[in-house]
């Protein structure tokens, strides 16, 4: 059986990116916006670039649309600097938040602004048009005007718009916030289709993690300007290389302690009169060294009695549980006041909880189950 073809240029030496940020920074007065960013973007990514507001994330996409020079550094698009090139000129095209639809015209109209305004031919125009409205899947909408449609059609004639073009690199600024939540999680789904379909490599600006997770090939978590963590959604999960990255993507515990190393794992003292924990690592760090666990809850079983073979056990009482339907979350309160969250999936239909607040439980998880960081 021949093994699928793993998409992943990044791992690839020989591989040249589409997009290079080499040294780039961008200040605005005193205040420092991007602080020295060297980043690889490839062909056919849908690469995320993720945070909270004000980490810059932003300012990185509007240097790449032309609405902001760097301060510092030098953008690479396609081999080409991208500086002296007026925004209209980039072979690139942004989706907007707001959609910035025109509302007097049809959705036709709208889809096909660009093209008339770069002056194609008429029946050229046509084509385009009804191939990108197809491929939204809006051909019976054409003749509406946007207050005619729903919010998520308005969504996808933006998106239309902005491929029309064919442009190499697509820009999207927070696409899906004005969307509720379950229609947002299905057009993600539709976005990553449309963007393996047309192969246009799509950067996405957005502060919802799970988005980043679901839609894109790598994700950047930015802080302060800065990169933390560029890697792929998994690795991002699995294994964060800061307690920061940790604690933005996804629910975790992190316990802190003071390490002694040994052949490929670390102990962790972390509580007085309570045995310590271990864990599996490539860190080496110096004995007595403070050091973080980090730990997702569905890594962490709950139990009545004390399980056996299980390389980290702690007691602890039930504080509160969030019942959250597929899933239940039980905070769980340790020696010295550390709260520990464990997740339990509802795979039956509940008709009475195994445990209740006050309970006294046992919290158990593996030695490969946390990761051990040490920032």
């Amino acid at each position: 059986m021949t093994e699928p073809t793993v998409f992943a240029p990044w791992d690839d030496p020989d591989a040249k990116p589409l997009i290079r940020f080499q040294g780039v920074s961008k200040r605005f007065g005193s205040f420092t916006a991007i602080d020295d960013i060297d980043l690889d973007i490839f062909e056919k990514e849908f690469f995320a670039l993720l945070g909270p507001s004000g980490c810059g994330k932003t300012t990185l996409m509007r240097m790449l649309a032309g609405f902001e020079a760097p301060s510092d550094g030098m953008i690479m698009l396609d081999g080409q600097d991208i500086a002296p090139v007026p925004p209209n000129k980039r072979a690139t095209n942004m989706m907007f938040q707001s959609y910035a639809l025109f509302p007097h015209l049809s959705v036709f109209d709208n889809i096909a602004f660009g093209l008339r305004r770069d002056r194609l031919p008429p029946e050229q125009i046509r084509a385009r048009t009804e191939e990108m409205a197809a491929l939204v899947q809006l051909g019976k909408f054409t003749s509406r005007k946007p207050h005619q449609i729903s919010g998520g059609q308005r969504q996808r004639v933006a998106l239309a718009r902005a491929l029309a073009k064919a442009p190499k690199l697509l820009l999207l600024d927070e696409p899906l916030g004005a969307l509720d939540k379950k229609l947002r999680q299905e057009t993600q789904f539709e976005l990553m289709d449309i963007q393996e379909k047309t192969g246009t490599t799509f950067v996405i600006v957005t502060h919802d993690q799970e988005e980043a997770m679901t839609v894109a090939s790598r994700v950047a978590v930015m802080d302060h300007g800065k990169l933390i963590q560029v890697a792929t959604p998994d690795a991002i999960y699995e294994t964060p290389n800061s307690t920061y990255v940790a604690d933005f993507i996804g629910d975790v515990n992190i316990i802190k302690g003071r390490a002694t190393p040994g052949d490929g794992r670390v102990s962790i003292a972390w509580a007085e009169g309570q045995p310590d924990l271990t864990s599996q690592t490539a860190l080496n760090p110096a004995a007595g060294t403070e050091v973080f666990l980090a730990i997702r809850p569905e890594k962490v079983a709950i139990s009545a009695d004390k399980p056996a073979g299980r390389a980290n056990t702690v007691q602890g009482k039930v504080l509160d549980i969030a019942y959250l339907g597929n899933i239940s979350t039980y905070h769980v309160e340790l020696a010295g006041g550390q709260i520990i969250k464990a997740q339990t999936a509802n795979t039956d239909r509940i008709t009475r909880r195994d445990f209740t607040w006050e309970d006294r439980v046992w919290l158990s998880w593996t030695d490969t189950a946390g990761v051990v960081l040490d920032r």
